[in-house]
């Protein structure tokens, strides 16, 4: 078996990433010593390998260790959700030394993360992310929050996990469609930052999305070193960090549309597809560019196009999307592969003729 990668997130409060298999071992010791009760967040489809990890975070009934079951996916990401695990805490007098774990995919690690940091204004919390999409996003960098009827993620804070576990074990029993819907992170990963990434793609897209392959693991290494780099250089997206939500606004907006009905990875895929297209019809990304997005994410079987009558809608929800600032819109666009930057205020009329591009 080979050995763990371990990738150091920089900044006032730096944390490691550990990448590897078989790794529940090192939830534990990621802990504070004076840690002597832990909240463990997880889905019901988590229910039995949460009662393992109670089992050996109790370190032998030294630890009272208590379980939190929250509903799977978005349902999970909701006020009612997080007063909830308050509650949990409340009764049981959780203190500023104790500790919540986020075990789940990304909407796990988000509210899990955004309990810990509202729980007495901040406690400690240890991200165990299972999915693709929740180890290479939602659970490193630091950004907690849950949704609102008016959009995603608008209430919440920044927050720095104490240590993030990402064992791949546990993506070999996910779907391929599950697996494939969090790969898109990755690859929006290869567009801002690493081409490396979009050349194995291109090499093997067959087996690319296999977790037990030395490619998959490759890329997502790639993917945790390039969020880990620019999460640490701007922790609360003053600058930098931005560069993130390549492909998120129109796919935050398609989320919304679909009432998280569609899979983030793909909403991000149409939304990294129209951005490319806004780049070229702005004058900055080559037409070969935009091939190049189109054939990659093709390849994989992920979206590129969109319902054509929805644009309305989703101009509307974009504009309410925190990523504008004074009502103005801002787009992160590409020069060239990773060569992002930002357009501010573009034209209603340069983002229809993007959006036309992308229509079925």
């Amino acid at each position: 078996m080979s050995e763990p990668t371990v990738i150091t997130v920089p900044g006032d409060a730096p944390y490691d990433v550990t990448i590897g298999r078989d790794l529940l071992d090192r939830i534990g010791p990621a802990l504070a010593p004076t840690v002597k009760k832990v909240l463990v967040v997880h889905p019901p489809t988590l229910g039995a390998q949460a009662e393992s990890l109670r089992e050996r975070l109790s370190e032998g009934g030294t630890r009272e260790v208590l379980l939190a079951e929250i509903p799977d996916a978005e349902q999970g990401k909701r006020i009612e959700v997080a007063a909830f695990c308050w509650q949990v805490l409340g009764q049981a007098d959780f203190t500023r030394t104790d500790a919540v774990v986020g075990f789940g995919g990304g909407a796990v690690t988000d509210l899990a993360g955004f309990v810990a940091a509202t729980w007495l204004r901040g406690v400690q919390v240890v991200l165990v992310p299972t999915t693709v999409l929740a180890m290479v996003d939602a659970a490193v960098g630091g950004k907690t929050g849950v949704n609102t009827a008016e959009g995603k993620n608008l209430v919440g804070a920044f927050w720095p996990p104490r240590a993030v576990i990402c064992d791949l074990a546990f993506l070999d029993s996910l779907s391929p469609n599950e697996a494939l819907a969090g790969f898109a992170e990755v690859v929006k990963a290869g567009f801002i930052w690493s081409p490396e990434i979009l050349e194995r793609i291109e090499a093997e897209p067959g087996s690319i999305v296999d977790p037990a392959s030395a490619s998959f693991r490759r890329c997502m290494e790639l993917a945790v070193e390039m969020k880990a780099r620019v999460v640490g250089e701007d922790f609360r997206e003053a600058g930098l960090r931005e560069i993130l939500n390549y492909g998120h606004t129109l796919g935050h907006a398609i989320e919304h549309a679909e009432r998280y009905r569609w899979r983030h990875g793909a909403a991000v895929s149409v939304g990294m597809m129209y951005a490319a297209e806004l780049s070229r019809l702005a004058g900055r990304l080559s037409d070969d560019a935009v091939d190049r997005h189109r054939n990659v994410l093709t390849s994989l079987g992920l979206p590129v196009s969109y319902r054509g009558g929805a644009w309305p809608t989703l101009l509307a929800t974009m504009q309410r999307d925190k990523k504008s600032r004074g009502g103005m819109l801002r787009f992160i666009v590409l020069d060239d592969i990773a060569r992002p930057t930002v357009l501010q205020a573009p034209d209603e009329s340069l983002l229809f003729a993007a959006y036309q591009e992308i229509a079925d």
